[in-house]
């Protein structure tokens, strides 16, 4: 199994390339840190086919990392996409750079990348699994991440006009909506229970492409969570403080 991992430095997409390396898969990494990259080179060692340090707000550069990374590869079996940026929503609100960059690396840097992509592996011989991370977030919008939200639900609306365009194709596409789970992005935030573990999301990620799950969320209850918060109506939503309230 060839592996692409984009964002491979953050906590989920590390515990999946652990989880990958059992079925002795080979990978290609690209991340923004290179001391990080670095770290995880070593780890996954001779598996490792090729890596790149990548910006990736420099959309310009998105189809050459795309072309490098699959002509290292041969074939590309799976891509997990699981950079993003959460940011401070008040600061969003309030400074327009501030929310610009948040849909920049959430939703723009996504798609600059899976356009190639998606084009490259639609020609290849083998069925490729494209599964990208984006968050219970982006069913509905609260005002404690809302920035945020509009970014990662725009992301999935997107995702979900590709895997149609590909529904009897080879290329399938994954929308991961990966609920809070406790990694140095959110460090900050006070923990309850409704937050799981990077190995544990990593876990339910794999789980999901090997029975061809396309719109999963990660862990499972949030589906009935988001199911409850989608449907109820507006009056009853902005009574209930703890899911309206900042």
């Amino acid at each position: 199994m060839n592996v692409l991992i984009l964002g491979a430095t953050s906590a989920v997409a590390q515990s999946f390339a652990h989880l990958a390396l059992k079925s002795k898969a080979s990978f290609y990494c690209v991340a923004r840190s290179p001391e990080k990259l670095a770290s995880l080179s070593e780890r996954l060692g001779e598996s490792l086919i090729g890596s790149e340090c990548y910006d990736f707000t420099d959309t310009a550069r998105a189809p050459e990392v795309i072309t490098r990374a699959c002509d290292a590869l041969g074939q590309t079996d799976v891509v997990l996409f699981a950079h993003g940026l959460l940011p401070n929503q008040s600061e969003s609100e309030l400074d327009f750079d501030e929310a610009a960059k948040t849909f920049a690396v959430n939703t723009l840097s996504v798609i600059a990348l899976l356009n190639p992509l998606h084009q490259r592996l639609r020609e290849q011989s083998a069925p490729a699994k494209i599964a990208v991370i984006t968050s219970v977030a982006g069913d509905r919008g609260r005002p404690r991440n809302f920035t945020y939200g509009a970014a990662k639900g725009g992301l999935g609306l997107y995702l979900q006009g590709l895997r149609s365009k590909y529904w009897s194709s080879q290329v399938e596409l994954y929308n991961i909506k990966l609920g809070p789970t406790d990694t140095p992005m959110t460090v900050d935030h006070e923990k309850n229970g409704t937050f799981t573990t990077p190995e544990r999301a990593a876990q339910l990620i794999m789980r999901a492409l090997k029975r061809r799950r396309y719109d999963v969320y990660v862990p499972g209850f949030w589906r009935w969570i988001m199911l409850a918060v989608r449907l109820m109506p507006e009056w009853i939503f902005q009574r209930l403080k703890f899911l309206s309230a900042p």
